[in-house]
């Protein structure tokens, strides 16, 4: 049986899951966000960002990659709007475009904690976790 000729077994949880769905546009979006975050070196230079505006050597340094592959990151980067640059004489200078950022970061981390204290026992599917 196909997805398109299925019948649900609970129609109202499938309606409020499909009503918290957001159009494919914006769907995209965070997808492409996420892919970007997809990497470890990417991430450190997102993270160094988070204090302020830095230039393509110095987040070389930071990150431990040469100048080129940080330039080819952050091109990545400024195409998904996470980084903006400005240029002072031949240094260019990187600082996040997008204040939700830390925000992500902070969530991902709390996350992370989560997953590090181990597997819990969750007892029943219906009771929210307190640990």
């Amino acid at each position: 049986m196909s997805h398109e000729t299925a019948t649900a077994i609970d129609p109202e949880a499938v309606a409020a899951a499909r009503a918290v769905l957001p159009p494919e546009r914006q769907l995209a979006i965070v997808v492409e966000m996420f892919g970007a975050l997809a990497d470890p070196t990417r991430v450190r230079m997102l993270y160094a960002l988070t204090t302020g505006e830095l230039c393509v050597r110095d987040l070389a340094l930071l990150v431990g990659v040469s100048e080129s592959a940080v330039s080819h990151q952050l091109r990545l980067l400024r195409d998904r709007r996470l980084v903006r640059s400005r240029r002072e004489g031949t240094t260019v200078y990187y600082v996040l475009d997008n204040h939700h950022l830390p925000v992500l970061f902070r969530e991902a981390e709390y996350h992370a904690d989560h997953v590090r204290q181990g597997p819990v026992d969750r007892g029943d599917p219906a009771t929210p976790e307190t640990a």
